[in-house]
């Protein structure tokens, strides 16, 4: 099992050739789509790199940082995009001071260059996975605490069924930023938080998590069954990461109760939040996540917030219906496990038997 923690463009496409590249003319059936943004010239040379160097920096929002994650030079990845804007005859990106921005024919591009490539990956994976016969590969994007708390004994449960086959791993911060690796990269699914619909995934909902307060021990509020978000305005919230789905659902749910509330702790991810809480350092609102791997400690409690709708989390990818098998194989396997799964969300010392609700 393989586990990638950057963000990177790996080339899955040297079997289409040693450079890579591809012409484009102009044909009438091309009116729309990803071959059809070049219709308008007659003839283009566009290699795979530039297309996915464009949609990198489109990404970023900066040539070096795009530079830095492929190991080369700030003037290799411009000389990718001044390659396309010279050949589509169009300025693609818009310079400021903090960046770039693609511009409305660089967002056009952007969109159709992504779907594109999402693509052929997924068809040379494909491929790979009939050379190799039984083997292949299943690569997925979630966040750092996912595979902990949702994965750990699905994978078990795949690997025994499928000893030959590699399973991936590829690190993110947030649904958002799975969402762009999983349009980018030659990546098959994301697990997320279920949010608003977007442009070309598919999102599945596995599980609803309910809404706890973790607290220390010997807090206060530690005694309580439970609490409502009017209680939430009294005390000091650890802030979960700005960009994620969670905290959009969370700040939406307590702005509609007409809660307001402070914090002056921030964090990346729900475990870091509850550790915090456990030290003493502000109250945690996180989901009730499956126990079992930690999150069942005597000296925290969750206290239930009845009043918030549960947070839903699963699946997403780019289509469904075009998963290899082996990675709908897996997808199921995880679904299937997370049916049941214990969550702490009793205010005792001890874990209780409360299942997560699956969708």
């Amino acid at each position: 099992m393989k586990v990638r923690t950057a963000t990177k463009l790996p080339d899955r496409v040297a079997a289409l050739g040693p450079e890579r590249s591809f012409t484009l003319k102009r044909s009438p059936s091309q009116s729309s789509g990803f071959l059809g943004m070049f219709q308008a010239i007659p003839s283009t040379l566009v290699t795979l790199d530039d297309l996915r160097v464009f949609v990198a920096v489109c990404r970023a929002g900066s040539l070096s940082a795009v530079a830095r994650e492929q190991s080369c030079t700030q003037s290799a990845v411009s000389q990718h995009v001044k390659r396309l804007e010279r050949e589509l005859g169009v300025s693609l990106l818009e310079r400021q001071a903090r960046g770039v921005v693609p511009t409305a024919a660089g967002r056009i591009l952007q969109t159709a260059a992504a779907d594109g490539l999402g693509g052929i990956d997924l068809a040379v994976r494909r491929l790979q996975d009939l050379i190799r016969g039984d083997g292949g590969s299943v690569r997925v994007t979630t966040g750092a605490t996912t595979v902990r708390h949702f994965m750990a004994e699905a994978i078990v449960d795949f690997r025994r069924r499928h000893p030959r086959v590699s399973l991936e791993f590829e690190t993110e911060v947030s649904s958002r930023s799975c969402f762009d690796a999983l349009a980018a990269h030659d990546l098959d699914l994301a697990w997320i938080t279920i949010g608003a619909p977007v442009r070309g995934i598919e999102q599945r909902p596995v599980v609803e998590l309910p809404w706890v307060l973790a607290v220390k021990a010997d807090d206060p509020l530690a005694d309580r069954s439970n609490v409502g978000p009017v209680d939430l305005a009294n005390v000091q919230l650890i802030r979960l990461p700005e960009n994620s789905t969670s905290r959009a659902h969370l700040d939406a749910h307590l702005a509609q109760a007409g809660v307001r509330w402070t914090t002056h702790t921030g964090v990346a991810d729900w475990d870091t939040a509850m550790l915090l809480a456990e030290l003493g350092l502000g109250h945690a609102v996180v989901p009730a996540l499956p126990v079992g791997h930690g999150v069942g400690r005597n000296s925290l409690r969750m206290i239930p917030i009845p009043e918030l709708p549960p947070l839903s989390v699963g699946w997403a990818a780019r289509r469904w219906d075009a998963l290899s098998p082996l990675a709908r194989t897996f997808a199921d396997t995880v679904t299937q496990n997370c049916a049941g799964m214990p969550t702490a969300l009793k205010p005792t010392g001890a874990v209780a038997s409360a299942p997560v609700r699956r969708v």
